[in-house]
């Protein structure tokens, strides 16, 4: 092929190129809309807890020896004083009999001494006996005395001993297994023999962020008032349990790995349906007043941690002079077009998730249109179909899933 040739045909491509019609731009999204509005909201902020007793106890032997008595039934609820375990007080006893004969041995020797003293006093008024031996017979007393205080704490000691072979429940409340059976061997301070713990009230502990240590700290100080609902608790077979909580103790301190701090609350529990140990969940009435920004999760993107919504504008595009012309005669279009839909991408600040809702409380006005299906097509920018995207609910549905009516209510104003 000539130069020539090849310049032409060079030129004939760039001449058909500048004569392409360009690309035509994208065609808009399909979307559909919602205007935000505020709205009264109820719900509950909800805590993962675990329920405790008041008060717990493990029995632990003050004695050594075997174990000769079990009387309680396992599980059952015990009284304060009820006896509950014996260990063999035989040797006990002996050494409490013991101390009672030497204190008698040392309460006599005691009365003899006083005897003698006496004696020697009166002989001394008269100089008719050595001053070493009324002194001598003065000291012998004082022993004597202070033998007869050793002997009486002997016997204290050895009761006390003997008593303690004797093992009562030190309050009212509900006895575990025994870990021991009759014959077993305890040892002093070390054998768990079983636990109580109290049962009414029941304590219930959470860990809330630190952040709400001011919100649970006016709960607390408003004891009097009484709100409906304030605490209630979830079960473990996700019913609602019965009885209302107050806050009962805030932890002195927050975790300062978590950044948390823990939380008691009481609930009452006649009926024994709270066993120590339980997971539940803690809710705790929301008593904001004022109305909220609530709008669909759906409509809420997540960008590196962050929280956007797509706002929707009426844009107007301006056409550039070069290709006015150009337009006026391919095309009967004027020199400026019409309002046209785009969305731009808004940071927010997210709140409490209620179902499938959550409430916005930084980064939207009330009036505002955000886009709430057709959110996954979006870019910052891009030119929007308004109501033309087929959508799971109703566009402005917050609520169409939320059946637990107990834990979530909404409310327009």
């Amino acid at each position: 092929m000539s130069r020539a040739t090849l310049t032409i045909c060079i030129l004939t491509v760039i001449l058909t190129a500048c004569h392409q019609k360009k690309t035509p731009p994208p065609p808009p999204v399909a979307v559909n809309v919602m205007t935000v509005e505020k709205q009264g909201v109820l719900y509950y902020n909800k805590y993962p807890a675990t329920t405790q007793a008041l008060s717990q106890v493990n029995l632990v032997p003050q004695v050594q020896g075997y174990v000769t008595g079990i009387f309680f039934e396992e599980g059952t609820n015990v009284k304060k004083g009820q006896k509950l375990y014996e260990i063999d007080g035989r040797v006990y006893q002996a050494a409490y009999d013991q101390a009672l004969a030497n204190l008698r041995v040392a309460q006599g020797n005691e009365t003899q001494a006083q005897q003698d003293a006496d004696r020697y006093a009166y002989l001394n008024e008269h100089n008719a006996v050595a001053k070493q031996q009324y002194d001598h017979a003065v000291i012998t007393l004082q022993n004597a005395k202070s033998d007869v205080q050793a002997a009486q704490q002997q016997v204290k000691t050895a009761q006390t001993n003997l008593g303690f072979s004797i093992i009562t429940a030190p309050f009212d409340g509900t006895i575990g297994f025994s870990q021991v059976k009759l014959g077993n061997t305890v040892t002093v301070g070390q054998t768990i023999l079983n636990t109580i713990s109290t049962n009414d009230p029941m304590a219930v502990d959470f860990l809330a962020n630190e952040k709400e240590l001011g919100f649970f700290d006016q709960l607390q100080g408003k004891k009097a008032v009484a709100i409906d609902s304030l605490f209630t608790i979830i079960m473990p077979d996700n019913s609602i349990y019965a009885y209302q909580g107050r806050i009962s103790v805030i932890d002195r301190a927050v975790n300062a790995q978590t950044g948390s701090i823990r939380v008691r609350l009481e609930f009452p529990n006649p009926k024994q349906e709270l066993r120590v140990g339980m997971s539940c969940v803690v809710r705790v009435h929301n008593q904001e007043a004022t109305p909220q920004l609530l709008i669909p999760g759906r409509a809420v993107v997540e960008q590196m941690g962050e929280y956007f919504v797509f706002v929707v504008r009426d844009t107007l595009i301006q056409v550039p002079d070069s290709l006015k012309k150009k337009e006026k005669t391919e095309s009967d279009s004027t020199e400026q077009k019409g309002p046209s839909p785009h969305v731009f991408q808004r940071r927010v600040t997210l709140g409490q998730t209620i179902g499938p809702g959550v409430i916005i409380k930084e980064g939207l006005q009330e009036g505002e249109q955000i886009v709430v299906d057709g959110v996954q097509q979006l870019h910052d920018g891009s030119k929007v179909a308004v109501g033309k995207k087929p959508a799971a609910g109703k566009p402005n549905d917050t609520t169409g899933v939320a059946k637990d009516t107990a834990a979530v209510k909404y409310n327009k104003e």
